[in-house]
């Protein structure tokens, strides 16, 4: 009977330990991922499904809030997106930071806006589900003008 009672606490630990533990680099950049996809497909449910309401941005050309955000869905075309060198952590069960580059071809407001961004978010578990509360993303300094700087020096 001790040994029935033992390894029913040990498996109850094990479960509550799991249930606490922070989500995995890899379920975190498919949540990430969503995310771009949603904007990118310009569907705002499937955004708002993975991004708080009071979401804010930052970005090169300002601070977003959701409404932002949402009219300047309508502004991108983007053709495509790729996520790389994703990185997340955690030191609390309901907060995640995640870093990572991802390159975009597309158009802003009809203008050129592809290349390769710096970006990262801030992910909090609300009622058991994930949300991005905090994102911001920069285009990386480079492409052919500093090229062709480096290569006449």
């Amino acid at each position: 009977m001790k040994r029935l009672i033992i390894y029913t606490l040990i498996a109850l630990l094990a479960t509550v330990a799991v249930s606490i533990a922070s989500p995995s680099n890899d379920e975190m950049m498919a949540k990430e991922t969503a995310a771009w996809q949603a904007f990118k497909d310009k569907n705002a449910d499937d955004f708002k499904k993975v991004v708080d309401h009071d979401m804010i941005g930052v970005y090169a050309d300002g601070i977003a809030d959701m409404a932002k955000e949402m009219s300047d869905m309508q502004k991108w075309d983007m053709k495509s997106f790729k996520i790389s060198d994703y990185k997340s952590h955690s030191d609390e069960k309901d907060v995640v930071v995640s870093t990572y580059t991802v390159t975009l071809e597309g158009t802003y407001d009809g203008k050129d806006a592809g290349g390769v961004y710096n970006a990262g978010s801030v992910w909090k578990q609300e009622n058991g589900k994930w949300l991005a509360i905090f994102h911001t993303n920069v285009k990386q300094a480079g492409g052919t003008a500093t090229a062709d700087a480096q290569k006449k020096e």
